[in-house]
Parts: C-alpha cells; structure tokens; sequence
C-alpha cells in the first residue's frame, strides 16, 4: 500500500507541496455529506463551485479548496492547495458520531497524522517524516502501526513517510486516493469560507 502511494507521488510530484486528506467515518447513517462539510466549514454551507483546471485556480484562492471523495461508509476531503488543516475545535465537531482521520503537510513542514473520534482528539502525532522530533500527543496504541511503518523506511525517505501516512488512513478506513482523481478538469469543488471561525 505504501508503494500505491509512493507512485502517487512520483505521478502528482504537486501533492508534496502542501495537502490535507482527512476521512471521515459516519457511525450515525443519519449523517450526510452535507452535514459534514457545515461541520468542517464552522457551521455554515460552503461555497461549491466547478473549476476548469482545479490544480492551478486552486492557488488563487485564500481559502482551502476540497475535493470530496465518497467511499464505503466514509467520505474523504482533499484540501490541495496549500495544506491548510481544519483547526482542533473543526476537527473535534467533525468526529461528533464520526471517526476522524487526518494527515496534512505544507510547504513549511507541518507533517502531522491525527485521529478523532467522540468529539476528542484521540491521538496526533506531530513532525513525523523527522523521526527524530516527532512529537506523539494521546493514546499511543492508535498510532502504533503507523509508527511502526515509519519504523521500516529509510530515515530519509521522505517520500515514503508521506505514502505511509496515506496507506496508514486507508488501511484504518477502506477509503483510499486514486491519482487518476486529480487529473480531472471542469471538476466540482468545495470552498471553505468559514472553516477557522471560533
């Protein structure tokens, strides 16, 4: 699973620059999409809107732009443009009757892989592509597998390190990213205008 993502990787070379993919498992299948994206959007309905070239008018915004995925039981938000990840407080509204998985990195860094679930941060583990300094908050054993995938790459393979945060998530959820699902022009998306609101 980590090489699926490793060549993910070497096809979408953009992805490393900045993203956040968090999947979401509804317990309640009262929940919808729509609830969940007024949760990540601070309550309100976000902007949808069809971009002709998502990848390139995705950086004029100031604003996270998401693709959503739909899979078994879960759904998955892309935020591709800069990385911008959904503050605690977002993060812990979603996981309310849901599972909440996250992994996002920016240009800066920000490496970080989290789990929610009850309305509580469960586990996050921070700066992990940097084994050296990376910082685990929370229940350990719900990052010990992906720990342990850290622990079978190179400490310089960055690239795997990302590709292990990605096949962590859908080895946790069953709900995976295919590349060929970033190679789409006239594409819905969805833009949070809300999502940092306290």
């Amino acid at each position: 699973m980590i090489d699926h993502y490793r060549n993910l990787f070497n096809r979408q070379q953009w992805f490393e620059d900045g993203l956040c993919w968090t999947v979401v498992q509804p317990l309640d299948e009262e929940i919808t999409v729509d609830d969940l994206l007024r949760r990540l959007n601070g309550g309100r309905d976000p902007e949808e809107r069809t971009m002709a070239y998502p990848k390139e008018e995705s950086f004029t915004e100031d604003l996270p732009v998401l693709f959503v995925y739909e899979g078994e039981g879960a759904w998955g938000f892309l935020e591709f443009s800069y990385g911008f990840a959904p503050p605690d407080h977002i993060l812990t509204e979603l996981s309310k009757e849901s599972r909440v998985w996250m992994t996002t990195w920016h240009f800066n860094g920000g490496y970080m892989i989290l789990y929610a679930a009850d309305g509580k941060i469960r586990a996050r583990m921070r700066d992990f592509i940097f084994a050296e300094h990376a910082i685990q908050e929370g229940d350990p054993c719900i990052l010990a597998d992906f720990r342990a995938m850290l622990d079978s790459l190179d400490p310089d393979d960055h690239r795997g390190k990302r590709s292990a945060a990605f096949a962590f998530i859908e080895a946790s959820t069953g709900m995976g990213l295919e590349s060929e699902w970033l190679d789409v022009e006239e594409a819905p998306v969805v833009i949070l205008d809300n999502w940092n609101a306290m």
